[in-house]
C-alpha cells in the first residue's frame, strides 16, 4: 500500500479542483496557486498511481479517465467524511453529544427550519446543521456521503437507502388571483395546455412530476414553456401574471393564505406524494444521529404544516 501512504491531499485537491474547473489554469486560480504548482501536483498524484488521471487531449478542456474518476469519488466521500467529523469534534467542545448534517431538497425548506429548531429544543445536546440544494445537488451529496440524514420527495435506487415516510406531500398548480382560470370550477386538459406553464430546472423533483403530469393530460401536446431555477423565482412570476405552475402545497403555503396565489381546481390534483426521511444503508451513523433519526420519527405526524387550503377537488386521486 505504498502508493496510500504517499498520497497528499493537496495532490488529490489539485485533482478536485481541474475537474471542477476543466483547466490547470482555472484550478489554480481557484486554490490561490501557480499553475505549475497545479500541475506538478497532478504529475506526482499520476506517478504514485500509474496511470492517466485526464484526458488531455480534448480541446474543450481536461476529461477525467476512468482512473481519476475513481479516484476522485474516493476523495470526495473522504473528505466528507473529515468534514462531518470536524463538526463532530466541534460539538464535542462545545459539550454537546454531538453534530449530525441534515440535508434537504430545496422544496423543502419552508418547514425544514421549524424542524431543527424544535430539535434544538427537544435535542439541546445536538447540534444539527442543515444543508439545502436542488434534488440533483442532494443526490451527489448523498452519494459523497455529505450528509448523516435527508428529507426528500423520492427515494434513489442510488445509492442504496432506507427510507421513512414522514409525512404527505401535495403538489397542485398555481396561478394568480386574476388569471382566467382562477375561478373556474372545473378545468379540463386543453384549458391547461393553452397556458403558458412555468416549470423548474431539468433535475428537480418537481419538474420531474410536472412533466409527468403534462404529458398525461396534454398527451404529448406540446405548451409554451418557461425554465426558472427556484420555487421564490416561479412564485413571483405566477403572481405577476407570467403563467402558471405545478409547486409542492408546502411551497406555497403562505401565499395561498394570503390570496396572493390560487390553486387550480384541475383533473387529478393535487398529487399526492410523500415526504420520506432518508440516510444511506451502508453509512454507520454516530449516536447523534440516531437520536435525531429517533426523534423524528416519533414525531412525523406533526412536522410538517397542515395544508388546509388545497382545493376540495372531486376528481383529485392519490397517485402514490
Amino acid at each position: 500500500m505504498r502508493r496510500l501512504e504517499q498520497i497528499t491531499l493537496k495532490q488529490l485537491r489539485a485533482l478536485d479542483a481541474v475537474a471542477r474547473e476543466g483547466a490547470i489554469n482555472r484550478a489554480a486560480e481557484a486554490l490561490s496557486l501557480t499553475p505549475p504548482a497545479v500541475h506538478n501536483q497532478l504529475k506526482q498524484l499520476e506517478d504514485l498511481m500509474r496511470c492517466t488521471l485526464f484526458d488531455r487531449s480534448r480541446a474543450d478542456g481536461f476529461e477525467l479517465t476512468g482512473e481519476g474518476e475513481s479516484l476522485l469519488a474516493a476523495y470526495r466521500e473522504g473528505r466528507s467524511a473529515l468534514v462531518r467529523s470536524i463538526h463532530h469534534i466541534d460539538a464535542l467542545a462545545a459539550g454537546l453529544a454531538g453534530s449530525v448534517v441534515l440535508g434537504v431538497v430545496s422544496t423543502a425548506k419552508y418547514f425544514a427550519p421549524s424542524i431543527v429548531a424544535r430539535l434544538k429544543k427537544d435535542l439541546p445536546d445536538v447540534r444539527v446543521r442543515l444543508d439545502v440544494g436542488n434534488r440533483a445537488d442532494t443526490l451527489v451529496s448523498l452519494t459523497e456521503r455529505r450528509y448523516d440524514l435527508c428529507i426528500m420527495g423520492r427515494p434513489p435506487r442510488m445509492p442504496p437507502v432506507t427510507a421513512e415516510p414522514i409525512g404527505e406531500h401535495p403538489h397542485l398548480i398555481v396561478a394568480a388571483p386574476d388569471h382566467p382560470l382562477a375561478r373556474a370550477t372545473r378545468i379540463r386538459p386543453a384549458d391547461l395546455l393553452d397556458q403558458a406553464f412555468i416549470l423548474r430546472e431539468p433535475g428537480s423533483g418537481t419538474r420531474i412530476l410536472a412533466t409527468r403530469y403534462l404529458d398525461e393530460v396534454g398527451e404529448g401536446r406540446e405548451m409554451e414553456v418557461f425554465e426558472m431555477n427556484s420555487n421564490e423565482t416561479i412564485k413571483q412570476a405566477v403572481i405577476s401574471g407570467l403563467g402558471i405552475a405545478m409547486l409542492s402545497g408546502h411551497t406555497v403555503f403562505e401565499e395561498l393564505r394570503s390570496g396572493r396565489l390560487v390553486a387550480l381546481r384541475c383533473p387529478g390534483l393535487p398529487l399526492k406524494r410523500q415526504w420520506y426521511l432518508v440516510e444511506r444503508r451502508d453509512q454507520s451513523h454516530s449516536r447523534a444521529a440516531q437520536k435525531v433519526r429517533d426523534w423524528m420519527l416519533e414525531h412525523r405526524e406533526s412536522l410538517l404544516p397542515r395544508l388546509e387550503l388545497l382545493p376540495n377537488n372531486p376528481g383529485a386521486r392519490d397517485r402514490t
